[in-house]
Parts: C-alpha cells; structure tokens; sequence
C-alpha cells in the first residue's frame, strides 16, 4: 500500500519526512497544496489533520501528523536502512542531534528567513529592534552551523557513514540557507550570512552529499523549477 505524504513546496517538516523515505529507499507519493491559497486548510485537508498543518502522512487507515513522530514509525514500520541506529549508543546520539536541529536550529532558521522568504520583507525595512533581532537570530544560526560542522570533522554524514533521522532533520533548513543565497544575496550579506558556504566548508560538501543521494532530486521543493 502506497504512503502519500501531504506536504506545501519548500516546507521544511515534510521534506524531513520525504528525506527520511528516501534514506529508507521506500515508495511513495507525494501530495503538494499551496500554501496561497490556504489549502492545507481547507476543509478535506481538515479531515486527514485537524491542526492544518503539514506534514502528514497517510497509509490506510493510518493517519500521522508530526515529522519526526514519523520518522520514528518509519525505522519500526521499516526496520532496513535505520535512520534511528542500531545500538544505543547510535540512536542516543542520532535522538540528541534531531532534537537539538529540530528546537534550536530550526527556531534561528525561522527568525531569520520567514520574514525574508516568505513574506518578502527586507530586512533594511524592518524597524531597528526587529533587525537587532534578527541579526541575534543569525548569530544563533551561525552557531548551529559550527555544532553540525564539528560533527561532519570525522563522519561521512552527522553520525556516522549513512543518512539518519539526523540528517533527514537538518538538511532542509541548510538547503533553504543556499536557497536564500540564491534569490535573496543582499538580504544574507547584511546579515553576515553571506560567506556560510566559505566559512564551513564540511557542512557544504555535506549538503551535497545529502543532495545526490539516489531518490533526492524527487524532494526537492517543485516550485524552485518554476
């Protein structure tokens, strides 16, 4: 039986869940709403997640609604290719570096760019307290970038040779870091955030790692092709 995951373009908890399926190297569909035009709030959606938000992920009868929630069910439901180890050393240290992305590096990620990306606001406009902020937000962010960095100084991927449930958590907000270089150059540099691919060259040639693996291609936001 098919999985679909329902997920908005470029949405970093359901690409950490597409992430995980392809680590896993398992089938399934994807279900993109736009966000626009508010259709993960829609009332069918409603029914399948009562909160409106994204992910969710539904087999069956089975319905889960939390990213990393699924991904836990993923290692049970589908024990080959673990993304939670296979020891208890392993899945203390993957649990450690997927909680700790998922509050800390997730929350400087989301002060910084939500503004920038999605609402379009720049940061010269913003009022000062607002931009002091947000300069204390890129701050953080650099320091999560240094904690991954120091991981990637003897391993392949953050906790060993092979992708984990860590690596499906962190690499989308990095991947939106490049996103945000991209389209949005002179928004980063004011932020000092311009140099970050120069400045931990680990985590980039992780970001690529993570990029090519088999299956990837399929997770990336649609919308970026547009």
């Amino acid at each position: 039986m098919t999985m679909t995951v329902y997920a908005v373009s470029g949405a970093p908890r359901p690409w950490r869940v597409l992430a995980g399926l392809t680590f896993k190297e398992l089938e399934y569909d994807i279900h993109y709403m736009e966000a626009s035009k508010a259709e993960h709030k829609a009332p069918e959606y409603l029914k399948i997640n009562p909160r409106g938000t994204v992910p969710s992920l539904v087999k069956g009868d089975l319905i889960l609604r939390d990213s990393i929630g699924i991904l836990a069910w993923l290692d049970r439901e589908y024990p080959d290719k673990p993304l939670f180890g296979s020891n208890a050393n392993e899945t203390g240290q993957i649990w450690q570096n997927v909680l700790e992305t998922a509050d800390y590096l997730r929350a400087a990620h989301n002060s910084v760019f939500f503004s920038i990306l999605v609402q379009n606001i720049s940061v010269a406009d913003a009022p000062s307290d607002e931009r002091k902020a947000k300069e204390e937000a890129a701050d953080r962010l650099r320091f999560e970038c240094e904690r991954l960095e120091t991981l990637l100084i003897q391993n392949k991927f953050l906790c060993g040779d092979n992708p984990t449930a860590a690596d499906a958590v962190a690499f989308p907000d990095i991947r939106l870091i490049q996103r945000a270089m991209e389209i949005k150059p002179d928004e980063l540099a004011m932020l000092g955030l311009d140099t970050l691919n120069d400045d931990f060259p680990k985590l980039e040639s992780w970001k690529s790692r993570v990029e090519s693996l088999p299956g990837m291609q399929k997770t990336m936001p649609p919308h970026w092709a547009a």
